[in-house]
This record gives structure tokens, sequence and C-alpha cells, in this order.
């Protein structure tokens, strides 16, 4: 089971979302993105790619209008991957004036 680190951005972010929001997120990452990224191979629906201009740092789709932005960090259990959440909300997360 892979494990996970959020940053002070990914947190404000996600208090921001609504009740029904944070659910899908969760229910997003424990029934798709959890399997996925333990099998190291995503499912198309997830849309992970790179995010241009920011080495090593992914996003995901978690909702018609939902992103969440990720990174991979150092092993905190050996041989699990260990996921750092950075930013979520909807597609307006991405906008360069949005703190």
């Amino acid at each position: 089971m892979p494990t996970f680190a959020t940053t002070p951005l990914f947190r404000r972010d996600y208090d921001k979302l609504s009740d029904q929001q944070q659910e899908r997120f969760r229910r997003t990452v424990l029934e798709q993105f959890v399997p996925d990224v333990t099998a190291g191979s995503f499912r198309k629906s997830l849309r992970v790619k790179g995010v241009q201009g920011a080495q090593g740092v992914f996003e995901m789709t978690w909702a018609p209008d939902g992103r969440a932005t990720w990174q991979y960090g150092a092993e905190v259990r050996s041989g699990e991957p260990h996921i750092v959440w950075r930013r979520v909300g909807t597609h307006a997360v991405f906008d360069p004036g949005s703190p």
C-alpha cells in the first residue's frame, strides 16, 4: 500500500472543496489511484500526465472538473511508492493566479 503526504497548499485546497468533492476525491484515490500506482500503470480515465515545466510533478483527473497534482517522494516503507499530494481542486487550481 502506498504511503501519502500532503503539502500545506494541498490541505488548504482540500478544505475548500465541498463535502461531496472531498468524498469523490477520496473514493477515486482509494478505488483507482492506489491500485494503479501500486501496479505501476494508470488507467486512461485518471488521465495521469506530467505537468509541463514542473519535472517530476504529475496531474490526475478525479472528476469532470477535478484535478490533483502529486509527485513521488522518498520511500517511507521499503518497496512501496510514497506520494506527495501538492494541489487539488477544479481546473482553476492550475490558473497561474490561483494561490
